[in-house]
């Protein structure tokens, strides 16, 4: 098993598993690394040749499968890995622990993803490479918090002061949770906003309650002239276990142009993708539209990422 010391700005051998294991200086520091990584992303590099990359994705992914590989390519990396576990040794009935076991000898960094919470944090104690976690059933999707502070403070030059609301699912989201722990790190204010039945998880809401003002509430009408942000998620039918309970809620939030009449001019609408009904096609060709933005700048994120555990860059 393995046991990883790294001083507070030392990311090479790290595993990315949980926003909560970074600090504000830490998580500053990455994004500074992905703004000076962005030109590389355009022009290519060989900072990576010679390492590979598997993607280990027990549970449906196109974006972050997608951008991990692109990222991995733009480093002058290879991939290898599987996109469904039907396919893989899994189906054989070989365990987690024995799987990154084996792929570790074929690879210098490992993304799983896994329906499973605490999957990610379980392959770290088994592999001697870097663990990435790229989505961890309904708990936490680290990679995609970075992206989206990245993408926040691009647009708008700064996290700190900003007024965000997250929307939607916010129970079963994993993104949110990862991007509501890293959002305490900064001076924001945060509306969480949900149906009473996909409220934040507990757990989170405790840690970020501490740090920063959040507002918790059901309706989105009266907060959206005073947003800078909106995070709008889809609600997620596949985390129900009750599909009746899906029904209830299914539609319960939808950004059109109506709904953005007295909202601020530079508001910009963030969401992790894939949206189902809850934006509507015309907002797209709106200036508050930024989610397809979003998917650049995972790339960008994600080439950092790479670099950083690698020890391409110090």
């Amino acid at each position: 098993m393995k046991v990883c010391l790294v001083s507070r700005l030392e990311f090479k051998g790290r595993d990315i598993i949980s926003i909560k294991d970074f600090t504000r200086e830490e998580i500053d520091y990455v994004l500074k690394i992905a703004g000076a990584i962005e030109p590389v992303a355009k022009s290519g590099s060989d900072m990576l040749q010679r390492k590979t990359l598997a993607t280990l994705f027990y549970e449906p992914s196109t974006r972050t499968r997608l951008s991990f590989e692109a990222a991995m390519h733009k480093l002058g990396g290879s991939t290898i890995g599987f996109a469904e576990a039907e396919i893989a040794s899994v189906k054989k009935g070989e365990n987690l622990a024995d799987t990154v076991r084996v792929v570790e000898s074929y690879a210098d960094v490992i993304v799983l993803r896994h329906p499973l919470e605490g999957a990610a944090r379980l392959a770290a104690e088994f592999a001697k490479v870097p663990i990435i976690n790229g989505g961890s059933g309904a708990e936490e999707h680290p990679t995609q918090a970075l992206l989206d502070l990245y993408t926040i403070l691009k647009e708008k030059r700064r996290i700190d002061g900003l007024n965000i609301a997250l929307i939607g699912d916010l129970r079963y989201g994993r993104t949110v949770h990862s991007l509501a722990y890293a959002l305490s790190l900064y001076d924001v204010r945060l509306h969480i906003v949900s149906p009473e039945s996909l409220r934040m998880r507990r757990e989170v809401l405790d840690v970020i309650k501490e740090k920063i003002e959040v507002v918790q509430q059901t309706e989105i009408e009266e907060i959206l002239p005073e947003m800078d942000i909106l995070y709008v998620t889809r609600i997620q039918k596949e985390r129900f276990p009750d599909l009746a309970e899906y029904a209830k809620v299914k539609g319960a939030y939808r950004i059109d142009l109506e709904t953005l009449k007295n909202v601020k001019k530079d508001m910009i609408i963030l969401h992790p993708l894939p949206r189902v009904e809850e934006i509507a096609a015309e907002v797209d060709e709106t200036p508050h539209a930024r989610y397809f933005q979003q998917v650049w700048n995972g790339i960008v994120m994600r080439m950092a990422l790479l670099a950083l555990v690698l020890g391409a860059i110090e």
